[in-house]
């Protein structure tokens, strides 16, 4: 089966438990003597339907993607969203496929799936950690990362990084470079011998 009838069928299955067919996308090509592409096939579904269509693809025996390898997302301010990429693998059919849907940049919100892929659970954290996504339906939705009153979400590309954080300076004072250490002069002190005495 080529890559994109293979990716015809995962639009049809998905498609028809949801009652309307995703949105697809070719897998990355590989080298010209790679059997397969390089990367996965894609598939954006709606935000409303995210968790319904996590739960189709984990649970439909055509499609059976029972690993999450990675749920992360991509923040695209330009085009005022944030995009949710779910990286899945199906160890029964041995293929991969990764769900997107996106969301607002204001107000980004998304049901959880960490009910579909317990290993979800931290994915979620660090999702609303680092670029702000609520997830609605999360057992335990709070940072991994940072303090819990640590101002804003650094992955949000317009995110101002503090002078300090409760006193503490969040930046490093810049060093010298490898040229300017290299000009310093330097003068060794007499009596740095063995045992004290001069060499």
């Amino acid at each position: 089966m080529s890559p994109a009838e293979e990716l015809g069928d995962l639009q049809a299955a998905l498609g028809g438990a949801l009652g309307e067919l995703p949105t697809a996308g070719g897998a990355v090509p590989g080298p010209p003597d790679a059997a397969k592409p390089a990367g996965d096939a894609w598939l954006e579904v709606p935000a409303a339907r995210w968790r319904e269509a996590c739960r189709a693809a984990r649970e439909l025996p055509e499609l059976q993607f029972d690993f999450l390898r990675c749920l992360t997302g991509v923040d695209r301010p330009d085009a005022g969203r944030i995009d949710v990429v779910a990286h899945l693998f199906s160890y029964k059919h041995r293929r991969g496929l990764v769900l997107r849907t996106s969301l607002a940049r204001a107000a980004p919100e998304l049901d959880s799936v960490a009910g579909v892929w317990p290993a979800a659970d931290w994915h979620e954290r660090e999702l609303w950690d680092l670029l702000g996504v609520r997830l609605r339906g999360h057992p335990d939705l709070r940072r991994l990362l940072l303090p819990e009153d640590w101002p804003g979400h650094p992955l949000r590309k317009d995110w101002q990084e503090p002078e300090e954080y409760r006193g503490i300076p969040t930046r490093r004072v810049a060093r010298k470079t490898a040229g300017e250490l290299a000009k310093q002069t330097y003068v060794a002190t007499r009596g740095l011998g063995r045992g004290g005495k001069d060499a």
